[in-house]
């Protein structure tokens, strides 16, 4: 039983999120969500009560997925070294469920101001900048090391997709990532 539960919370879960990419945070209703899933309004009230509550749910289990590369990470003998392997467990996490709701988040800002206090994101993505940049003296490869991350994240932005027809580009996101990662910019693999 516990199962059906969890699985029908990921279905609201992600037939909101859905709705909310494709028409925007304020413009969805939970009637909508609701009919979306062919099930009764205190069906759905039944999961969340609102839909803060799920975005929160969103934001949470997301979160625990962030938890669960920076536990691999903190966890390396020699973070710089683990570098490469980190930026692919993260680029794999926002090909996956990060993605949309980065998507969601930049598409609906202004009705999400509320969530600001509240995202525990916002403390997960600054120790991942932290760890990322891990053994780095100078400035300049500090940089590049902390812009690899941003590179993964912009491969998934909203705009880059529209400029790409659409399509993520989660292997380009990722080539650069890695490149500006290893030492002094080289490409992934190539001698230093």
């Amino acid at each position: 039983m516990a199962g059906r539960r969890s699985d029908t919370r990921e279905r609201i879960q992600q037939v909101a999120l859905d709705l909310f990419v494709e028409q925007g945070y304020e413009k969805t209703s939970l009637r909508e969500i609701a009919e979306k899933l062919d099930v009764t309004k205190a069906a759905l009230y039944y999961h969340f009560r609102t839909k803060e509550d799920i975005v929160a749910s969103l934001l949470d289990d997301l979160a625990g997925s962030v938890d669960e590369v920076l536990e691999w990470a903190r966890e390396q003998p020699d973070q710089g070294e683990a570098r490469a392997e980190l930026i692919r467990r993260l680029a794999q996490l926002i090909a996956g469920r990060l993605g949309p709701i980065m998507r969601f988040m930049q598409e609906n800002q202004p009705a999400l101001k509320d969530f600001a206090d509240r995202n525990p994101l916002i403390t997960r993505m600054k120790e991942l900048f932290t760890i990322i940049a891990a053994g780095e003296r100078e400035p300049a490869a500090q940089l590049r090391a902390r812009l690899s991350l941003v590179a993964l994240l912009l491969g998934n932005h909203p705009r880059f997709l529209e400029e790409t027809g659409g399509v993520a580009q989660p292997e380009a996101a990722l080539q650069v990532a890695l490149e500006l990662a290893s030492p002094r910019g080289r490409g992934a693999g190539e001698a230093t």
